[in-house]
């Protein structure tokens, strides 16, 4: 782990704005009619229908989507009982989870009372703001009362995380650590070293997966658990032991199957886990420093199973692979309770995910080439993506079949789909790409087969059914290296253009290339030449037939593979130019941008064909263009320059298309913001639309407004580059295309074959 000085948490929690978190208005405010629906008088009309249904107070405010976190901070973190105020930074930071992991608001509330009822009574008075309550930090015995009467007295989900949060997670683990080591979990022996409030509710929960309570020794400060000793809890009663020949760590892990430390540092030695029975599991969740270091784990017994709390070594039990997708589940039914059946499910939903292949931003931000199920890998990274869908959709459907769901979800496809949009990392428009590129199985050649990047998006297209991938490049490399990222090549051709046997090929491919360029200086010689170039090649696989469509681009330089698009693909006819589109997707809408990638600068003519094209790739993704042609004046304030390029194209288009919905020249603010617009210009063809296609004068404009918004706004999805006007589909990718967008293209590159096999164009 990166280390951490005092210094630089108190300057990230001071910063320029104290704190974490804020609050966000979700509604207009700028007008004098927005500020009169948001309070006085128009605020009155959802009163009443509250007043008349209750449950419309989740249609008609954030309480569907907002979570109170509650302390009273007395067992904060490592730190104990250290008051409320002192807890707030704490209380902020599980806000800042939510919202971020499972798109939950959050008011965090630290109240100053210690008696149970009282702090009960407190939570009561507030819960009609909340659509759930997290009960965060609160020492144990108190905190099981608490949570028992909440959750009797109140109509919304209520979970103490401390308790629950660890046992599904630690569960999840417990799960398929056994299905690794091969044991039965009705047979093993339990050791849980801590008796809080966290270690209660793991033995309870590892009861409910299968362990026989008889099979589980509890320690506590003082030692074994028995029924011998006097004066014990309720909840440490219940795990106590008729067993009186075992008072020690040391003794009770003698011959254990499983070791669950929720205690602390360094409370469990090498000579402790070398009794353990063959394939021990050893859970040491103490934080920051673990009941045993991983190495020491390790170094006793190479057969170990091994879980810390932290994320610096392998299978991390974080609770942040559960809270937010259980309350986002439990939210999204308006359940009345998170019950028994919802945490199972919650649980078996994280052990699934992890034998799942894991999607490459995982590897790439854990730096592997390949996680895998095992004794390395058998618990979900905190970052997997997949988390948010299959998690919430498990929990939200144990809600519903267990009766405590007030809304019922029926298309879980459709659920997912839309929890991928609310938190933007995926769009409907992605899914549908994916969907249609599934739908059939075009030959796409990879044209740098050899780049570490494209050769894992092809084997992830291969995975997906997106297309039948061929690699191009050196098949001993490429062998090679798939060998080191752990990637199988089964199902995927991959081409030496190079080697003897692919002459013949070469030769035909250089007849066929010259026969077609032959009254621009070709000669069979020159075009036999560029055959052992990776684009040449590729791109004559495309025109001839061999391929469907071609992806390149991480080695190539555009300029060069534009010149060889041209050449030997070739233009649509009717068009002098061809272009690239990118898609941006965000919580605002769709934006198509062009030309962000082919022509350094536009006249009149080429800005035509650039609309042209835009009109023609907008339709393709079922949008209907509202395009605005920009620049740095409005509506002819400058008549010089790239704003009189613009003007004259749009004159012409209009005059071409009287029925396009596309004006200009104007900034990229009018357009964008068409209350300004309809003001300012009401005599504009975009009135009262929201424009989702910018066309600009020059790559300068459009490549640099694109990525500067990725770099702002990481919650922006690209898709593209997406190229236009081409007669046959290449597509070209930026050099730091990530793996992902590189698949994303690859399903862009699979429909537009399609639709050219179809005899239709992008």
């Amino acid at each position: 782990m990166a280390r951490i000085t005092k210094e630089d948490a108190l300057n990230y929690h001071a910063g320029k704005r104290p704190g974490k978190i804020e609050v966000v208005p979700t509604k207009p405010y700028f007008t004098q009619k927005d500020l009169s629906l948001a309070y006085s008088p128009g605020v009155a009309e959802p009163c009443l229908e509250i007043r008349n249904n209750p449950q419309d107070a989740y249609k008609y405010t954030d309480k569907g989507n907002l979570v109170a976190v509650i302390s009273n901070g007395t067992a904060v973190l490592g730190l104990g009982d250290i008051g409320p105020l002192a807890g707030k930074p704490v209380m902020e930071g599980k806000g800042l989870l939510f919202k971020i992991y499972g798109g939950i608001d959050v008011f965090d509330i630290e109240v100053n009372e210690k008696d149970p009822d009282k702090f009960v009574e407190a939570v009561k008075a507030i819960a009609p703001t909340f659509g759930g309550i997290n009960l965060e930090d609160i020492k144990a015995p108190e905190c099981f009362l608490i949570e028992k009467r909440l959750k009797e007295e109140l109509d919304i989900p209520v979970m103490h995380d401390d308790q629950h949060g660890t046992a599904i997670i630690s569960g999840a683990g417990l799960i398929n650590a056994l299905e690794v080591n091969g044991k039965d979990i009705s047979k093993v022996k339990v050791v849980v070293n801590g008796a809080g409030a966290a270690a209660i509710s793991c033995a309870r929960l590892y009861i409910s997966l299968g362990v026989r309570k008889e099979n589980i020794i509890m320690l506590d400060s003082k030692g074994v658990i028995s029924k011998s000793r006097p004066s014990l809890t309720p909840e440490k009663e219940e795990f106590a032991t008729d067993r009186t020949d075992i008072c020690t760590l040391a003794e009770a892990i003698d011959g254990a199957d499983v070791f669950l430390g929720l205690s602390k540092a360094d409370v469990l030695t090498k000579e402790m886990v070398r009794s353990m029975a063959e394939d021990p599991i050893v859970f040491a969740l103490a934080n920051p420093k673990p009941e045993i270091s991983y190495e020491d784990a390790l170094e006793s017994r190479p057969d170990v199973l091994m879980s810390t709390g932290r994320s610096d070594y392998p299978n991390q039990i974080n609770n942040v692979i559960g809270f937010p997708y259980i309350f986002r589940g439990a939210l999204d039914t308006a359940a009345t309770a998170i019950n028994e059946e919802m945490k199972l499910a919650a649980v078996r939903a994280i052990a699934d995910l992890a034998k799942q292949p894991v999607p490459e931003i995982v590897n790439k931000v854990y730096q592997v080439n390949r996680l895998s199920f095992g004794r390395d890998y058998f618990i979900p990274k905190p970052v997997d993506p997949r988390l948010l869908t299959e998690v919430s959709a498990a929990v939200a459907k144990a809600a519903i079949e267990s009766g405590v769901a007030r809304k019922t979800i029926t298309d879980w496809n459709e659920y997912k789909e839309h929890l991928l949009e609310f938190m933007g990392r995926e769009s409907k428009l992605t899914q549908q790409i994916f969907d249609t590129a599934r739908s059939t199985r075009q030959r796409i050649v990879f044209a740098e087969g050899i780049h570490p990047s494209m050769m894992k998006a092809a084997v992830m297209a291969k995975e997906e059914g997106i297309c039948q991938p061929i690699l191009l490049g050196n098949d001993e490399r490429i062998e090679k290296l798939a060998k080191e990222l752990g990637l199988s090549l089964d199902g995927i051709e991959v081409i030496n253009l190079r080697h003897d046997r692919e002459a013949a090929r070469r030769e035909r491919y250089a007849r066929i290339l010259t026969q077609k360029r032959q009254r621009e200086g070709y000669t069979f010689e020159e075009a036999n030449d560029k055959m052992f170039e990776r684009n040449y090649f590729s791109m004559m696989m495309v025109e001839t037939g061999d391929a469907d469509a071609c992806i390149t681009g991480l080695y190539t330089k555009y300029s060069n593979t534009i010149k060889v698009a041209k050449e030997v693909i070739g233009l649509q006819e009717g068009f002098d130019h061809f272009g690239a589109m990118h898609i941006l997707i965000s919580k605002k809408g769709t934006v198509f941008i062009a030309d962000t990638l082919i022509n350094r600068s536009h006249n009149a003519e080429s800005m035509m064909d650039i609309a042209r094209l835009c009109d023609k790739a907008v339709r393709f993704f079922n949008h209907e263009p509202v395009m605005a042609m920009v620049s740095y004046s409005n509506f002819g304030s400058d008549k010089g320059g790239s704003a009189g390029h613009v003007k004259e194209a749009v004159e012409h288009l209009q005059a071409m298309y009287p029925d396009w919905i596309i004006d200009g020249e104007m900034q990229v603010n009018i357009a964008l913001d068409k209350e300004l617009r309809d003001t300012k210009y009401p005599f504009s063809r975009l009135n009262g639309k929201d424009v989702n296609t910018l066309i600009f004068p020059c790559l300068n404009a459009a490549n640099s407004s694109y990525k500067m918004l990725k770099a702002f706004n990481s919650d922006t999805e690209i898709i593209g580059p997406i190229q236009m006007g081409l007669n046959k589909p290449v597509h070209f990718i930026d050099f730091e295309s990530s793996v992902q967008e590189i698949l994303t293209v690859t399903a862009v590159a699979a429909i537009d074959a399609m639709a050219n096999n179809r005899k239709t164009d992008l």
